[in-house]
């Protein structure tokens, strides 16, 4: 059981100097791979410990490393662990090849970026989880640009945005689950509401993705279509769909990507094994922030920062329409200071449930507001999963590939709009 904390600004500096860190200084020197996001980290992990309260040095030190132990933290580094298995092996035999060359010999080139993301949009639908889908597209994105000559970035963030429609969106999805549940109404109606405002601009998108599409001069080289190294990808993509536990999908995945690399003689046993070793271990980085981030924001939540900025939001609220903008905040300030949507949803939905009582809200749109603002967040912040997946598969940094996110960014720009205008009119009286 937590304990009860009481509000503190001063409980936010190390998520300040993150920020200050990471994203001013990178900005200022022109160059976002000069600061390594491990080292600003570290930093803020450093003031976290030295400046909270907790008592003795030791215990601070305990309390850090109970917030990057919790049970949500050890199942998403399982996650990157199988992950980076995965993606290796299926590197290594040839899987990601075969998948991109089908890819390419089914779409158009006009339709490739289209393509990618109505893909990306159905995959994380059918799935309800936005790692899984990137997980399994990524790859092929990547593998896309290089046989085109796109932007890397670009082409991965194309499946950050359809990911996040689908997580959003889904029924399945744990965030549709919790809005729901902590608002009091049923999926379905928080479904219409959400999809007023979300599936206009999943078809903005991609009008703006067919015309992009239409600007690709290099042909890519087409060789016949390999489709027994296609399998690995397909049982990762099916079992996903029909709702197996990614974990098990993925560990299907390492499996049958072996499997299929021995029997078409790509690669050798202990090939098959240093591989997915060597996934693994490109994975280091990254479960290095994120059980750094988990310590951080577990050191705010204990010393009152997220008590603080909920006191504050809440201070003010006076309408109907201010009452839903302090939803929006204090969901979206929650998913920032957490980097799990799932769990800002959690800590902020019975909070967002007094609001909307108090101020005549309808919970359909409450709930609409609270799913869509935290997959907005959780769709953009660099240390969050999504896009340190992405990243991380890709070879990239999180920050290249912030810019190129047309979806989320317009998928909050469409929800804030919805509370300014009073959309939609049927679950806004």
């Amino acid at each position: 059981m937590q304990q009860e904390t009481k509000p503190n600004f001063w409980a936010l500096t190390p998520l300040i100097i993150f920020l200050s860190i990471y994203l001013v200084a990178s900005v200022i020197m022109g160059d976002f791979y000069k600061m390594p996001i491990t080292v600003a980290f570290l930093v803020a992990s450093i003031v976290a410990v030295a400046t909270s309260s907790g008592g003795r040095l030791h215990k601070r030190i305990d309390l850090f490393c109970k917030g990057a132990a919790n049970s949500n933290i050890m199942l998403m580094v399982w996650i990157f662990i199988l992950a980076g298995a995965f993606a290796q092996t299926a590197k290594a035999v040839g899987a990601v090849d075969a998948t991109v060359n089908l890819a390419l010999s089914v779409l158009p080139d006009t339709l490739l970026l289209a393509g990618m993301f109505i893909a990306a949009c159905f995959i994380s639908l059918s799935m309800g989880t936005s790692v899984g889908t990137i997980v399994a597209l990524t790859p092929v994105a990547v593998g896309i640009a290089t046989q085109t000559d796109l932007n890397t970035p670009f082409m991965v963030a194309i499946v950050v945005g359809g990911a996040m429609f689908g997580d959003n969106l889904s029924f399945i999805s744990d965030t549709t689950i919790v809005a729901t549940r902590t608002q009091g109404c049923n999926m379905k109606d928080k479904f219409k509401v959400n999809s007023l405002i979300v599936i206009p601009v999943a078809i903005l998108i991609t009008i703006i993705y067919l015309f992009q599409g239409s600007e690709i001069t290099t042909t890519p080289t087409v060789t016949p279509i390999e489709w027994l190294k296609v399998i690995p990808y397909i049982l990762v993509l099916t079992t996903a769909l029909v709702g197996v536990n990614v974990m098990i999908v993925l560990l299907l995945g390492i499996l049958c990507s072996g499997i299929v690399g021995i029997i078409t003689g790509s690669i050798q046993f202990w090939e098959w094994i240093a591989a997915i070793g060597t996934g693994i271990s490109g994975m280091g980085e990254l479960i290095i922030i994120t059980l750094l981030a988990g310590g951080m924001l577990e050191m705010i939540r204990y010393n009152g920062g997220i008590a603080y900025i909920i006191q504050k939001l809440t201070t003010h609220v006076k309408s109907k329409k201010g009452a839903e903008l302090s939803i929006a905040a204090l969901v979206s300030f929650a998913d920032l200071c957490t980097a799990n949507n799932t769990i800002a949803l959690i800590m902020s939905g019975p909070i967002a449930k007094d609001i909307a009582n108090r101020f005549g809200v309808d919970p359909r749109k409450s709930a609409s507001l609270l799913d869509t603002f935290s997959c907005f967040v959780q769709g953009i912040i660099p240390y969050g999963a999504q896009l340190l997946m992405a990243a991380g598969l890709a070879s990239i940094t999180p920050l290249a590939i912030m810019q190129y996110l047309y979806y989320p960014y317009l998928m909050g720009v469409a929800a804030l709009l919805a509370i300014f205008f009073r959309y939609p009119r049927k679950y806004s009286r």
